[in-house]
């Protein structure tokens, strides 16, 4: 892949990148900004291994997930809203969100359950390429989905 064609597709999927990758730090711009940019340095650097079968965006999501997962550590998980509140004023997410609360709720969530929601719900994939994406089984995407569903309706009252 050239660097023009890299550039090309970078620019068609970067909005989605970084509505995946905010999804996934609860709304934080800046922990998302951070990961999409280790994101697409990691994507330029290992593009020449990509072979053009028109699946870029899934090739680009892996990687954002696997870096993700890798900073994880950063992003620690919380019991409650109320924790999720706390945690969330003391760092520079974007209080003023108009998903704030969804945000605190998938905060609230493991790391693979916020992902497989993000995924489908947020980003549109199918359970068969999350499974793809996540390196993970497609009932073990049902599983977290259904964990992942129940939970957040139990946080959000729904």
């Amino acid at each position: 892949m050239t660097r023009e064609v890299f550039i090309a597709y970078v620019e068609r999927e970067q909005e989605s990148l970084r509505g995946f990758l905010l999804a996934l730090c609860c709304g934080n711009r800046c922990d998302a900004d951070d990961l999409a940019q280790d994101t697409l340095v990691k994507a330029y650097l290992s593009c020449g291994g990509y072979e053009d079968k028109g699946r870029f965006r899934s090739w680009l999501m892996k990687i954002a997930y696997n870096t993700f997962l890798n900073h994880k550590a950063s992003l620690r998980s919380v019991e409650s809203m109320d924790e999720a509140r706390i945690l969330v004023s003391k760092t520079a997410a974007d209080s003023s969100f108009e998903h704030q609360e969804l945000y605190l709720a998938l905060r609230t969530l493991p790391a693979k359950e916020r992902s497989a929601i993000t995924l489908f719900y947020l980003s549109g994939y199918s359970v068969k390429e999350i499974a793809a994406i996540t390196g993970t089984s497609e009932d073990a995407v049902k599983k977290q989905l259904s964990r992942g569903r129940d939970k957040l309706k139990e946080k959000l009252k729904l």
